[in-house]
C-alpha cells in the first residue's frame, strides 16, 4: 500500500485556522503528523484575500475563479469566431484540445470524430470538379465572363448542365480574381500654343467622294497590366481605316505620325476637312502643321 495520506478540506482548513490563531507550523506538524511542505501549501491555499467588494476569499478560491474565468474567455472567443460548422471551427484552433473545443461548442467528441473521418459527400466531390471547370473557363476568357455566360460555356464545351445560380455560388466560394476595369490615368497639360478650329463638318457624315472628310480619334487598349494608345483615321466616304498608329504615350507625335501615314497611304496631301474632338494632341502646333 502507498504511504500517501489524503486529508479532507475541513482538516486542512482547521490547521490553517490554528496557524492563523498563533501556533507555529513546526508545532502543528509535530502534533498532527503532517509534513511541513504540505502545511505550508495549505496555508498559502487557504489564506484569506480581501476583494474589492469587501468580501473575503481564500487564495485557492481566487485561483479557481481565475481558472474558470480563463475558460469562459476561451469559450467566448471560440463561439464568437465559430461559423456554425463544428468541424471547420475546430480545425481553426489547432492549439486547443479537441475536448475543450467540443465542450465549448456543446457537441460530443464521438460526433465530431465521426464527421471528421466521414468521406466527402458526392455533392462535395461534384462541386470540386465543377470548380476546376469554372476556373479553366474563367482563365481562358481572361476573367471577363460572369456566371450566366460561364453556364453556357460549361454546357457547350463540357456537357455540364447546371443552373447559373449554382455557378454563381461556386464562383463566389472560389474568390476568383477580377479583370481590372480602371482606366489609365492621364494628367492634362495645357499646351503653350493651341490652335482650335471651328466645326467644319457640321454633322455632315455623308460626303460625296473620297478624301473629302477624314475623322480621327484616340483610344486606349489594355495590354497585360498596362495600356497603349491607338490613333485611328477614317475616311467618312467609305468608313475605311486609312491609317492607324499605336504608342505607349498619348502625345502630339502620335497624331502627326498617323496623319503622315494616312497621307502616304492615300497619296493625298490633305483632305477637304479633317475632323477630331480637338483634344490637346490635335490642337498642338505640330499637329496643325502636319498638312502644311
Amino acid at each position: 500500500m502507498s504511504g500517501y495520506k489524503k486529508y479532507d478540506e475541513s482538516f486542512k482548513q482547521s490547521l490553517v485556522n490554528l496557524h492563523q490563531g498563533g501556533k507555529t507550523q513546526t508545532s502543528l506538524c509535530q502534533e498532527y503528523g503532517v509534513s511541513f511542505t504540505a502545511l505550508s501549501r495549505w496555508v498559502k491555499q487557504y489564506s484569506e484575500v480581501p476583494m474589492e467588494d469587501g468580501s473575503v476569499l481564500t487564495a485557492k478560491q481566487v485561483k479557481e475563479l481565475q481558472k474558470k474565468n480563463a475558460l469562459l474567455e476561451e469559450e467566448n472567443l471560440i463561439l464568437k469566431k465559430s461559423d456554425y460548422h463544428t468541424h471547420t471551427t475546430i480545425r481553426c484552433y489547432p492549439s486547443s484540445s479537441i475536448v475543450r473545443l467540443c465542450q465549448a461548442l456543446r457537441v460530443n467528441r464521438s460526433s465530431y470524430y465521426k464527421r471528421y473521418h466521414q468521406p466527402p459527400a458526392a455533392r462535395t466531390i461534384e462541386n470540386q470538379q465543377l470548380r476546376q471547370h469554372i476556373l479553366t473557363v474563367y482563365t481562358e476568357t481572361k476573367y471577363r465572363l460572369g456566371a450566366a455566360k460561364i453556364q453556357v460555356l460549361l454546357k457547350r464545351d463540357y456537357g455540364i448542365n447546371i443552373s447559373a445560380g449554382r455557378v454563381y455560388r461556386l464562383m463566389k466560394s472560389m474568390d476568383l480574381p477580377k479583370m481590372s476595369t480602371s482606366k489609365p490615368t492621364y494628367r492634362y497639360q495645357k499646351p503653350t500654343v493651341s490652335f482650335a478650329s471651328p466645326n467644319l463638318l457640321k454633322q455632315q457624315f455623308q460626303p460625296e467622294a473620297p478624301n473629302q472628310a477624314w475623322v480621327s480619334d484616340i483610344s486606349y487598349i489594355s495590354v497585360k497590366r498596362s495600356f497603349v494608345y491607338l490613333c485611328v483615321i477614317l475616311d467618312l466616304f467609305s468608313r475605311k481605316v486609312i491609317a492607324w498608329k499605336v504608342k505607349q504615350r498619348m502625345t502630339a507625335s502620335l497624331v502627326t505620325e498617323t496623319i503622315a501615314l494616312a497621307s502616304q497611304n492615300r497619296m493625298y496631301d490633305e483632305p477637304a476637312i479633317f475632323h477630331s474632338d480637338q483634344g490637346s494632341q490635335y490642337t498642338f502646333s505640330s499637329s496643325t502643321t502636319s498638312f502644311g
